[in-house]
């Protein structure tokens, strides 16, 4: 069961956590872990030692234009390199870094080794097509791993990425990949969603014709839904055929901390959608801090965060940070009440998940459902159960919707 449960001086109820997640916790004391926070320059410094750096940095934080402050100034790495490269020289070579899983029942699971292997194959395919440090390579896909590797594979040769949610309309799409200016764009035959196949090629012919500076789109193989490339030399190539014959192996490239990593856009509900641009070091070392701290990653964790990569959460959470620290991420395609709304909790289950991060809007629309569906379930692997993007009435998570058997190992609730 959920250990206590006080209520604070403002009235808000506290769930405190199993006994055993806080004797195994990386932070065992907030308080004081807050206190040590107050040092900037000492706390990250020592955060940012965990990682392998081709040069030290000569400051931590440097404050002299603000509100423009720089991380790690003069530091060079690579977050690829952190994230994959590193692991292959650990007993982590053979763990499954990748576990992907969609609606319709099929899986696929990368290890590290594989991981390493694919990203360098990517990142010589772009290399190949012209990509260079700086080019922004933008991304229309579905939750796949191919999203993943070529992400990674533009940080190894120091390209920009740019992902584009692809259940954005043609305009937005358009929108955005002419305000990056991107080079290549890699998109794929469809999504699965609820059932059906979205074509989402047919969306990328209609927005390339206002794109004038996409010199090639590569298109991932997902579906097999029928799709039309075209004839001209070099426009259009097939993923696959893409990295026929590239060697996997690929240098790495040497990126200083505020070398730009990846543009990424506001949803622009409220007005015209801001690029956010994300550079290396700082943005490196504070996911993943911030998620072994916080959700407490230990060896043998398997994590699902269940955002979208076309979003801030999903960059910094599904993919970088857990791969940052050498854990398993879950990435699932497909709606959260499809083909029925247990089918969250029946991968919980059949994988054996330890830490989940979802959002209230998530749970809440799972709870229209009632709470029958988490029953059928053993959800006993679970530890941590975190939310993000807004306010969430826990009480009402934690005693009507997560009860019963679902609860007896006790969850840390992140809000």
């Amino acid at each position: 069961m959920v250990s206590n449960v006080n209520t604070s001086n403002s009235g808000k109820k506290l769930f405190k956590p199993n006994y055993m997640l806080v004797e195994e916790a990386h932070v065992k004391n907030w308080e004081a872990e807050i206190e040590k926070g107050k040092d900037l320059e000492k706390y990250w410094g020592e955060k940012a030692e965990q990682f392998e750096w081709f040069q030290k940095w000569d400051k931590v934080l440097d404050e002299s234009q603000k509100p423009f402050y720089k991380w790690f100034t003069n530091g060079k790495i690579n977050l690829a390199y952190n994230a994959v490269d590193r692991w292959i020289h650990t007993d982590k070579r053979n763990q499954v870094a990748i576990l992907y899983a969609n609606e319709r029942g099929d899986e696929r699971k990368l290890t590290y080794y594989e991981l390493y292997r694919e990203v360098n194959k990517m990142a010589n395919a772009l290399k190949n097509l012209g990509v260079e440090k700086g080019d922004t390579v933008s991304m229309y896909l579905p939750m796949c791993p191919e999203l993943l590797v070529s992400i990674l594979a533009c940080n190894k040769i120091g390209a920009i990425h740019s992902v584009v949610y692809s259940g954005l309309s043609v305009g937005a799409f358009v929108e955005r990949m002419n305000d990056a200016e991107a080079k290549v764009l890699i998109t794929a035959d469809g999504t699965y969603r609820r059932g059906k196949i979205i074509d989402l090629k047919r969306i990328v012919d209609e927005a390339l014709l206002k794109c004038p500076t996409i010199e090639t789109t590569i298109v991932v193989k997902h579906t097999g839904n029928p799709i039309k490339i075209s004839e001209l030399s070099g426009k259009e190539i097939f993923y696959e055929r893409l990295l026929e014959g590239e060697l996997d192996e690929c240098p790495v490239e040497e990126m200083d901390s505020e070398d730009p990593l990846f543009i990424l856009y506001t949803s622009g509900s409220t007005g015209k959608p801001k690029a956010v641009l994300h550079t290396t070091a700082g943005y490196m070392v504070g996911v993943a801090t911030t998620l072994k701290t916080v959700f407490d990653i230990h060896d043998g964790d398997l994590w699902w965060c269940t955002g979208d990569i076309g979003w801030i959460t999903g960059h910094s959470y599904l993919l970088y940070g857990p791969l940052l620290l050498g854990t398993t991420t879950l990435v699932y395609e497909g709606a959260p009440d499809y083909p029925d709304p247990g089918i969250w909790w029946k991968i919980v289950e059949k994988y054996g998940v330890t830490k989940l991060y979802t959002s209230p809007t998530a749970v809440r629309h799972l709870m229209r459902y009632g709470s029958k569906y988490p029953t059928y379930y053993n959800l006993s692997s679970l530890k941590i159960l975190g939310s993000v993007g807004e306010p969430c009435s826990l009480d009402v998570v934690v005693q009507k919707y997560w009860k019963g058997k679902n609860s007896h190992n006790g969850y840390l609730v992140a809000d």
